[in-house]
């Protein structure tokens, strides 16, 4: 059993040290630039902020329409304080929601369907982004994506809280076996806390993206998330205490930017451990290629073309997305919004033959003597405007031929 147990962690130290860590890295930042991952974590911040009242609202709501479940509220309510927020703010953000959504439970029928549609209009800006990152074009019916996030808003508090609640109750039941372990009982929470935070992020990332994520790599995003945001608190936690610039300044106010600060990072490094997930089969596979500059999703057109007219002549009937990455030695989401273009002008098509378990596969349609390399130049190369009316008239870029593009068969 030993010699198991060892033999696991060499293999797992082989993994991590050729893992691509610098690959890693420069997806993460060009990806945070390219996608503008800033600008869309200062949406979710505001989104947040506006959705925070609500959503515990209604998770306060589902506990009292359930007394059984009073202790598990506080137990809830504890394990947010404790893990989620720094310490610096977090009992008072805690009292500032439990204030407000005691006021807003007077509102009355209008007043709470308004602020339900609030926590909502949060889970449908992370749909919109997770699938954003993934390049799904086409998200899920409005209806079913509503369903699935009034079940997370309404059963979330309760599966987490029956699941700390009960951990809670079986380590003082046996206090004495407990204090006794290495670590002590903190350990036990401490690891507890960061296993569910990851094990919700991998949910998350499982099931919100309408396209197919492995678990194995949603896993790889949770926890990557779960030490970040540990990291983090650590960092804004240290940098608090050494620096009370805030407190200095904003006197008993010093908690609203303290806040918007935090849910900002924290959305900083969910979008991050979803730009790991998504590119996380690419890294394993050693993907060489880049992106370059202006002109290279036209490039990546051409290849495609050139790579499906190689299939058809050689009598194949068509490629799969798989066998055209491993050709063009790219990435599945790289490769995405190409084929899109592609198939938006009619020059490839996606061919499904035998099975629904079998591979689909893109064919050309195009014929490339008949076919003219205009519109794919104007979408996505140079758009014809009047301020290039002569560069077009000078390259005769409307005279030439798609077949101008492919090399040149014998």
């Amino acid at each position: 059993m030993f010699n198991r147990f060892l033999a696991q962690l060499q293999g797992l130290w082989h993994d991590l040290s050729h893992f691509p860590w610098r690959t890693t890295a420069l997806t993460l930042r060009e990806r945070f630039r390219e996608d503008r991952l800033g600008l869309t974590a200062s949406s979710l911040t505001f989104t947040t902020i506006l959705a925070l009242v609500p959503f515990f609202t209604v998770a306060l709501a589902v506990f009292s329409a359930f007394p059984m479940f009073g202790q598990l509220q506080g137990v809830l309510q504890r394990w947010l304080v404790d893990s989620l927020i720094p310490d610096s703010i977090s009992r008072q953000v805690l009292g500032y929601l439990t204030q407000f959504s005691s006021k807003a439970s007077r509102l009355g029928v209008v007043g709470l369907s308004v602020l339900l549609v609030t926590a909502l209009m949060l889970f449908l800006t992370i749909d919109r982004t997770l699938n954003a990152i993934w390049r799904v074009r086409k998200a899920r019916p409005l209806g079913q994506r509503v369903l699935v996030y009034w079940a997370g808003l309404t059963l979330g508090p309760l599966v987490l809280g029956a699941s700390l609640a009960t951990t809670s109750y079986v380590i003082s039941s046996s206090r004495g076996l407990a204090s006794g372990l290495p670590g002590g009982v903190q350990l036990l929470f401490d690891t507890l806390e960061f296993l569910l935070l990851a094990g919700g992020m991998a949910a998350a990332y499982h099931y919100i993206p309408n396209t197919r994520v492995k678990w194995a790599h949603a896993w790889v995003g949770g926890i990557f998330v779960a030490v970040g945001i540990e990291l983090a608190k650590k960092v804004l936690g240290y940098y608090l205490a050494q620096v009370p610039t805030y407190s200095a300044i904003y006197g008993a106010f010093a908690t609203v930017p303290i806040l918007l600060i935090w849910i900002y990072v924290a959305w900083v490094i969910l979008l991050l451990g979803a730009v790991v997930t998504a590119y996380l089969p690419s890294l394993l596979a050693g993907v060489a290629r880049r992106g370059g500059g202006h002109g290279w999703q036209f490039q990546l057109c051409i290849e495609v073309l050139q790579h499906l007219e190689a299939a058809r002549r050689a009598g194949d009937h068509g490629m799969t997305v798989d066998a055209i990455t491993r050709a063009m030695q790219l990435d599945t989401l790289q490769l995405a919004p190409v084929l899109e273009a592609l198939q938006a002008l009619d020059w490839i098509g996606l061919l499904q033959e035998g099975s629904d378990d079998a591979p689909a596969r893109y064919v050309l349609l195009a014929d490339p003597d008949a076919t003219p390399l205009a519109p794919l130049v104007q979408g996505m190369l140079l758009p014809h405007s009047d301020a290039v009316s002569g560069l077009w008239e000078q390259a005769r870029i409307r005279s030439l031929w798609l077949r101008d593009a492919m090399p040149k068969t014998a």
